[in-house]
């Protein structure tokens, strides 16, 4: 359910270590939007030895575990993401959490990791939305997700200030993806979600040189994984290396596939980050570089 003035929500940290000084900033916006927060008990916590992780793997999982499972919480939020989310996902009770019903959850980067997971599953939409103490410091981002959060059907047409046809055509499907470093990693798993299908693919990563972006993308396609695919947004590459050889990665890789694809959507690690749900059915139109959200995440 969409949130209003007074709906609780949660914040947590399922990955890297928080900055009390960002978490303060970003729950005070929260606030600002009439929200009673709540934060994890392990929010600020280190790991013993890991100085790369917000506390133990097993308390990180409780902490999300148990928002989520909290009747009196309407929606968990990600504090950051960093590193981490992999390493405690199978940690959290499925069975527990679907018995306790839909919430709303957002996050994105590594929280990619428990949007695989939740809608594989739980069957339940998430929203690839900036983070709590990070992201949405950017004004832009933070009306997005407010909008999102509280107002989901006036923001359901979405473009990038630089978005542009890759691929032209036009595509319905599912939304899914993220950040495609964490997509290719869950490819191990034992249990991994199957490849997406009559979907619609996102994909942004940071930090990773053109090679290493080929060497990703050329190994879900070696696994299969677009197989099913029906169209492809592409979001931001954020020092990834130059944007017009990142750009000439995916065209030929990605591009081959001759599925309708757009580049630089504006969603991931980008200014102004825009506020995707996961989960529900789009249209990808990108002829026009626009991508329109058919039914809202959140009712």
């Amino acid at each position: 359910m969409r949130l209003r003035p007074g709906s609780r929500v949660a914040v947590v940290a399922p990955a890297g270590p928080v900055s009390a000084e960002a978490l303060d900033r970003g729950v005070a916006v929260l606030r600002d939007w009439g929200l009673r927060v709540e934060i994890g008990e392990h929010v600020l916590d280190r790991h013993p030895t890991l100085g790369y992780l917000a506390g133990p793997d097993t308390d990180r999982a409780a902490d999300l575990q148990r928002a989520w499972c909290d009747p009196e919480i309407d929606a968990v939020l990600c504090a950051r993401g960093g590193y981490g989310c992999l390493r405690m996902v199978d940690l959290l009770d499925f069975d527990a959490m679907a018995a306790a019903g839909p919430t709303v959850f957002a996050g994105s980067s590594d929280v990619t990791a428990l949007h695989a997971a939740i809608g594989d599953r739980l069957g339940v939409p998430t929203l690839f939305a900036p983070m709590i103490a990070g992201g949405l410091f950017d004004p832009v981002a933070q009306e997005h997700l407010r909008r999102t959060l509280f107002e989901p059907d006036e923001v359901l047409a979405l473009t990038g200030p630089a978005t542009r046809t890759l691929v032209p055509g036009v595509a319905e499907g599912v939304l899914t993806g993220g950040n495609l470093s964490l997509i290719v990693a869950g490819l191990a798993a034992a249990d991994a979600p199957p490849p997406p299908d009559n979907a619609i693919v996102l994909l942004e990563d940071v930090g990773e040189p053109p090679y290493r972006l080929d060497r990703m993308i050329t190994q879900l396609l070696r696994a299969g994984w677009f197989t099913g695919v029906n169209g492809i947004a592409l979001g931001s590459w954020a020092d990834c290396g130059a944007a017009s050889e990142v750009s000439q990665v995916m065209a030929d890789l990605v591009g081959s596939l001759g599925i309708p694809t757009v580049w630089e959507l504006g969603f991931g690690h980008c200014p102004g980050q825009l506020t995707v749900p996961l989960g529900v059915p789009a249209r990808l139109n990108a002829d026009e570089g626009t991508l329109t959200v058919l039914k809202p995440a959140l009712g």
